[in-house]
């Protein structure tokens, strides 16, 4: 299924013109929104195999519900599903839809959540946590994919009608949702889409800090899903033509998914790994590491730990996660890279044998740089675990620093467009490390990409840099990273 890249709803040319909703039970959003008083007289229904689709959809219900009201990472939720036999059950077309309605729902929710209060007289109460991701399921189809109304409408009906504790809102869902597909234009047309997409507590800090036409320019790109980054051992123009992507200014090779990243060409062979553009950047600073001892701290997956290996450095990978570290090995192994060794340990307590030439502090952030990614990272983070995360950080880069010799260099980066967990990190820092020097970044260093430099001359990638005609084969994550030289 595709998604759209805007709020607005272009017409449709490879199917024939909407129909109207299969008529359900007779419900209208006014009159449909209040559970019974009594569950006692609805009988249960009897068993039947479900119709087509209906898995997809009770898969997606469940895991918005694993995320949006239990507040796991979607990442961490997905891998506990991959592991079910009913997951595996699923057709390949199926478990894609199951992850192109969640994604959906995530990138545009105060889109949708904003549609569904349109049409609804009173909020849901909080023991219908259920029904609300069955509603969101539904008009997140509805709105923003290329499924028919009748079939949105009537599998959410009967998702509801099938669970003994949503059944009760099974009229409220039909009715709804038909009101939804009613009015679905006007909605669309009156939104203020990148506004609504982005939490309130992220909008509020972007806009001081960047201003509002950058704020609106970071929804846009958040409201698309990307194009799949490769970083390559070597020969970037030769896999591009291969893969039928393209070489971006800064080395990384960008294509548009097709079909499942392991079984495309050069993955088992362990030519390249999936790193966002922006991602590669910040090993870079380290230059010319060929026999150095690097220190990877916050190593996994493992991206930058592939890419010092692969540039010839002695890599100490240093991660808190045994589960993660196990995973980095896997990369490195199907990458056929050696010369790493991994620790699982705390930074806070950790403390090397000798200290080493470079360090790369990749620090616990955030996370906000990779809304176009992760789109429920916006839902899980708040403000006030943005400030802890800075007090952590801040204590990692002050430990991080006396590892390293004199004469080497630290890189700091975060995946995060908070000031406060990038620049003000590091005029901190600074400001507390007379023994410590700033080594201003070069566009050479990263193909070019000039306004990636700030003032200071540290690298800020953001969500609407690289632009392209094609939404999805433009943007960056958003990174800070800053180069620090240890005086002599």
């Amino acid at each position: 299924m595709t998604t759209r890249s805007s709020g607005e709803r272009p017409p449709r040319r490879d199917r024939p013109a909407r129909r109207s909703p299969e008529r359900g039970p007779r419900a209208t959003a006014a009159d449909g929104d209040v559970a019974p008083k009594s569950r006692a007289a609805v009988a249960t229904a009897p068993e039947r195999r479900d119709e087509p689709g209906l898995a997809a959809r009770r898969f997606a219900v469940d895991i918005l519900g694993n995320v949006l009201d239990e507040g796991r990472p979607l990442d961490q939720v997905l891998d506990h599903r991959a592991s079910m036999p009913a997951w595996r059950a699923l057709a390949p077309a199926d478990r894609a839809l199951v992850r192109a309605i969640v994604s959906t729902t995530l990138r545009r929710l105060g889109l949708v959540d904003d549609a569904l209060k349109r049409q609804m007289k009173r909020p849901l109460p909080g023991k219908a946590a259920k029904v609300r991701e069955i509603l969101r399921v539904g008009a997140t189809q509805l709105l923003f994919m290329d499924i028919p109304d009748h079939a949105a409408v009537s599998l959410a009906t009967e998702l509801a009608e099938r669970d003994r504790v949503t059944r009760p809102w099974k009229a409220m869902v039909n009715g709804v949702l038909r009101a939804v597909a009613r009015s679905r234009d006007e909605i669309l047309a009156s939104q203020d889409a990148t506004r609504l997409v982005t939490p309130l507590w992220l909008w509020r800090d972007w806009v001081e800090t960047w201003g509002e036409d950058a704020a609106r320019a970071f929804a846009g790109a958040h409201m698309v899903e990307p194009a799949l980054d490769l970083t390559v051992k070597s020969d970037p123009a030769g896999w591009a033509e291969r893969l039928g992507g393209r070489v971006l200014p800064t080395g990384s090779v960008r294509l548009l998914p097709h079909g499942a990243v392991p079984e495309m060409p050069g993955f088992e062979a362990g030519d390249w790994w999936v790193q966002d553009a922006a991602a590669a950047l910040p090993a870079r600073l380290l230059g010319d590491v060929t026999g150095a001892r690097v220190a990877d701290l916050c190593a996994a997956p493992g991206g930058k730990t592939a890419q010092l290996a692969a540039a010839g450095a002695e890599v100490t990978a240093v991660d808190l996660s045994p589960h993660r570290l196990d995973r980095l090995k896997q990369n490195l192994a199907r990458l056929r890279l050696g010369g790493v060794t991994t620790v699982a340990a705390d930074l806070e307590t950790w403390e090397p044998k000798a200290p080493f030439d470079a360090v790369l502090l990749d620090a616990p952030c955030s996370a906000t740089g990779t809304l176009r990614r992760n789109p429920d990272v916006g839902r899980l983070k708040k403000a006030a675990q943005v400030e802890e995360l800075a007090a952590l950080q801040h204590r990692l880069l002050d430990r991080a620093s006396r590892w390293v010799k004199p004469g080497g260099l630290v890189v700091y980066c975060t995946c995060s467009l908070q000031r406060v967990e990038g620049e003000d990190q590091i005029a901190r820092f600074l400001a507390e490390h007379v023994d410590f020097e700033r080594v201003p970044v070069t566009a050479a260093e990263i193909g070019g990409l000039t306004p990636a430099i700030t003032a200071d001359g540290d690298l800020r990638t953001r969500p609407d840099m690289l632009p392209d005609p094609e939404p999805r084969l433009a943007g960056l994550d958003g990174f800070f990273a800053a180069r620090l030289r240890r005086r002599e």
